[in-house]
């Protein structure tokens, strides 16, 4: 073991790290472990970005990098329910030579995989073949493919149940892996969630001012949705709620659902509402929260408690959403936001709109909003306990 009492740790993530909240989960948590503790950390990934000079990266090898609902830059790509049995097999053994080239060179104490999936079969394998400890993470997303497809459950079970430890981003992700795999995982699995990084969030930003002048946005109310253009983030009764909303409608993302939104406005001849591409530089990302009034959280699905949510919250944006799968981990109705029913464009318009008239409200809302993230939601305070679960799990052999 390196670094005093800490061990050596090798991430294992199934994606690139741009695109989706598990790949800032997974960047975000390492850059902290990092520079806060000094862990000496590897990432096993199929993808070559670099995350910084002093975390090792090991290529993993796979045919292709199958989705679980869909994901920026991997908009061709297949989902897990439409692989073949053979094409499951060829990731599964891309998954083991990769991982096992990644132990053999970096000789890790704990294999840490994100996604309940393929590649923590290959964690398992590790398990079994080197004895090195594991945990598995689930970022709720790999729980729902599981559900459609239940090729997935067997090893799946089986890699949980050889976890030291399992962790899981919110209670309702908790909840699902615990039905779905049997409740005498409850004693090792853990609720720990996304984060941000506070210093990435300051009172003001610099840009936001000319950024309104530039879209032509000056006094008007804003609200916001950015994130993937997914079905099941319900964006399209977002789009239908804005000849109601009495201000802008901002819409930043892509996926398969874009096309159709933007075929949708049209047909509507929605004037307020602007479709913008996906942002792939972080701090336009943050420009855009800034700007907002109202950040809008549609999703028709149980979704873990999204990254998104939590930014805005950051941002002293309160947030209308859906009182669907984690969000009621930062989202209390009527004191950082207010819920609305799922799939419901009238509702809405109505919470929208409400904000919008209440300058005091949404301030009073911003701000709790805001404590709340520096409670709960950053990646200090989850470093934190996953400096604490690490030693853990080494210590008990």
């Amino acid at each position: 073991m390196s670094n005093g009492a800490r061990p050596r740790v090798l991430f294992l993530y199934d994606f690139p790290l741009h695109g989706g909240g598990s790949g800032a989960y997974v960047k975000y948590l390492m850059l902290r472990l990092s520079e806060a503790y000094g862990y000496h950390l590897a990432i096993a990934r199929p993808d070559i970005e670099t995350i910084s000079p002093k975390i090792q990266h090991f290529p993993v090898v796979i045919p292709q990098i199958p989705v679980y609902l869909g994901r920026p830059g991997l908009e061709g790509a297949k989902r897990y329910c439409d692989l073949t049995s053979h094409e499951i097999a060829e990731i599964y053994a891309g998954y083991i030579k990769g991982l096992s080239l990644a132990v053999e060179a970096f000789k890790p104490d704990i294999i840490h995989a994100h996604h309940v999936m393929i590649n923590s079969w290959a964690a398992r394998y590790a398990r079994s073949i080197y004895g090195t400890r594991i945990i598995l993470t689930s970022h709720g997303s790999c729980l729902q493919a599981i559900a459609k497809d239940r090729r997935y459950v067997r090893m799946t079970r089986d890699a949980l149940r050889a976890a030291q430890a399992v962790t899981v981003v919110s209670g309702d992700t908790r909840a699902k892996l615990l039905k779905m795999f049997g409740d005498d995982l409850s004693s090792k699995t853990r609720t720990i969630p996304g984060g941000i990084r506070l210093s990435l969030f300051p009172n003001k930003r610099p840009k936001v001012a000319e950024l309104r002048s530039k879209m032509n946005l000056e006094g008007q109310k804003v609200a916001l949705f950015t994130g993937r253009l997914i079905t099941e983030k319900g964006v399209e009764y977002f789009v239908k709620s804005a000849k109601h909303i009495h201000g802008s409608v901002i819409i930043a993302g892509d996926g398969p659902q874009r096309v159709h939104l933007e075929e949708l406005v049209k047909k509507m001849n929605l004037t307020n509402v602007i479709m913008l591409p996906f942002v792939k530089k972080y701090e336009e990302f943050l420009d855009l929260y800034y700007l907002a009034d109202v950040f809008v959280a549609p999703a028709v699905w149980d979704e873990p408690l999204g990254l998104t949510i939590i930014e805005a919250l950051a941002s002293r944006t309160p947030v209308v959403a859906t009182r669907r799968g984690g969000v009621t981990m930062a989202i209390k109705d009527g004191y950082t936001g207010l819920f609305v029913r799922s799939r419901n464009s009238a509702e809405i318009a109505e919470a929208v709109n409400k904000l919008f008239e209440n300058d005091a409200l949404r301030a009073k809302m911003g701000e709790r909003g805001r404590k709340i993230v520096e409670e709960k939601f950053t990646w200090t305070k989850i470093a934190e306990r996953f400096d604490k679960l690490y030693q853990d799990v080494y210590k008990y052999r």
